[in-house]
């Protein structure tokens, strides 16, 4: 029988949402159900299981034993955040829409979600489509060609799969962040490594070189990097070697190097873990979504995948716009973040009142800045939780034209989504990152009075299980 940590080999037979592949195990009480992240039907993998149930079993990929018959080599290595890579577009795209779907059935209670389903949005690039991405340092590293672990080592790429201490180098662009500096990166790997300093020993909390943190700008074809480290040895370190390695090797790609020395134990490579300083340019980029700048620094919130991001807010404002707006209507934009579809809403009809609310002070800070920079004056923004921020300003019931909810992965907290409810808004936009808790949140709003009208689905993260969604709901007529 199985147990929790045994480490399987199975067949996957089927795809389940989020990127589960599904594996039917024989037993003497019929077939039973394992669900494997990261994988796709036709691979043979070994997987550890992690939680076990009555009836069904999740589990983590270990390897790939035998690829299914229809991935192709797709030039790029392999990652773990992108386990996808060799599976053709089309049929990543064809399973995440129908098990998607599904959910609004399993979970949403809706009898038929193919009755509500608008669109499925592809993203415009399936490739080098981020625009940011971390690396890892180890002086564990994993070799994909032998499947050996090498201590003493030196390895810049990404983290082995379930695991925290191991780092497989990269030495092929992934496919998934720009191509050329994923080239470069073998040449910065060599560079470090030739300082005589060491890269972090994850388990002994030891060693110099931690992270490289890398975003992109489309719109300026530029890219802002953050070297992480230790202070251990930090008096050896030429600093200046690196800054001008980088300018002869990117040019005016380069906008700007920040240097963050990190001795917090936790493995993470925010800034705010450590002290920053400016070695290179600017510490900012600017992006364009939709004709409006958006001012981007190491740390700020910003979509992923820009270019996809304004097919998604597009169909979110043809959503809020397939209602006539009149003069002095109210938008509610809660859980805003930095204001993008907010103030994108201005440019498109300056004489609605927009209201923005998000928790985080700092994305209220950018959002001011940005709307500022785009000369928007149309929108008034809030730091303050969403609950409590509806609580303090009962004067907006009852005259909201159109709510637009973007929640985090979580969804909506019920409390909070029932005081949204309360403001007998007359339709609802519905951003979501993940769509079995909209799918959760559907239930409750259709219960409560709204009905659901279209549902679109858009893929941001090509080569991942990800997909986000957008709903529209509208309040029913007693």
């Amino acid at each position: 029988m199985l147990k929790r940590a045994d480490v399987i080999t199975v067949d996957i037979s089927g795809y389940a949402f989020g990127g589960k592949g599904v594996a039917k195990v024989a037993t003497e009480n019929g077939e039973y159900v394992i669900f494997v992240d990261n994988t796709f039907p036709g691979q043979r993998v070994k997987a550890r299981i992690s939680k076990k149930r009555k009836r069904f079993a999740e589990a983590k990929l270990i390897e790939i034993i035998e690829r299914s018959p229809i991935e192709k080599d797709a030039l790029y290595q392999e990652i773990s955040g992108g386990p996808y890579i060799f599976v053709p577009i089309e049929e990543q795209e064809k399973v995440k829409k129908e098990s998607t779907l599904e959910i609004y059935r399993r979970i949403g209670g809706v009898e038929h979600p193919e009755e509500y389903f608008d669109e499925f949005i592809a993203s415009p690039n399936h490739f080098f489509y981020r625009n940011k991405m971390e690396y890892s340092f180890s002086s564990i590293e994993h070799d994909r060609l032998t499947g050996e672990d090498i201590d003493d080592a030196f390895a810049l790429g990404f983290k082995r799969r379930g695991t925290w201490w191991k780092v497989e180098s990269l030495d092929k662009p992934s496919g998934m962040f720009d191509e050329e500096w994923e080239t470069l990166l073998i040449e910065v790997r060599a560079l470090l490594k030739s300082s005589g300093l060491p890269a972090w020993h994850p388990p002994k909390k030891t060693g110099f070189f931690r992270h490289i943190v890398v975003r992109k700008s489309f719109h300026q074809d530029k890219l802002l990097l953050n070297l992480v480290t230790s202070s251990q040895g930090i008096e050896k370190f030429k600093s200046q070697l690196f800054v001008d390695f980088l300018i002869e090797k990117l040019g005016d790609r380069l906008a700007g190097i920040q240097h963050t020395v990190n001795d917090n134990v936790a493995d993470r490579a925010k800034i705010e873990n450590g002290q920053s300083n400016l070695l290179y340019g600017e510490p900012v980029i600017v992006e364009r979504l939709l004709g409006l700048d958006f001012e981007i620094s190491m740390e700020s919130f910003f979509q992923t995948n820009p270019k996809s991001a304004e097919r998604l807010y597009t169909k979110a404002l043809d959503y809020v716009f397939e209602e006539d707006l009149n003069d002095n209507d109210v938008v509610m934009d809660l859980f805003c973040g930095t204001g993008t579809i907010g103030q994108i809403l201005t440019s498109r009809n300056e004489h609605v009142k927009i209201i923005g609310v998000d928790i985080v002070e700092e994305a209220i800070e950018d959002a001011k800045k940005n709307a500022r920079r785009n000369q928007i004056d149309g929108i008034d923004f809030y730091a303050a939780d969403v609950g409590k921020f509806l609580k303090a300003y009962p004067e907006y019931v009852g005259k909201i034209k159109t709510i637009i909810l973007d929640p985090p992965r979580a969804g909506i907290a019920p409390k909070t989504l029932k005081k949204v409810i309360d403001l007998d808004a007359e339709n609802i936009v519905y951003i979501s990152c993940n769509p079995s808790t909209q799918a959760r949140d559907t239930d409750t709003l259709m219960k409560e009075g709204y009905q659901l009208e279209k549902i679109s689905l858009v893929d941001q993260f090509p080569h991942t299980g990800h997909i986000e969604a957008i709903a529209k709901y509208k309040k029913r007529k007693v």
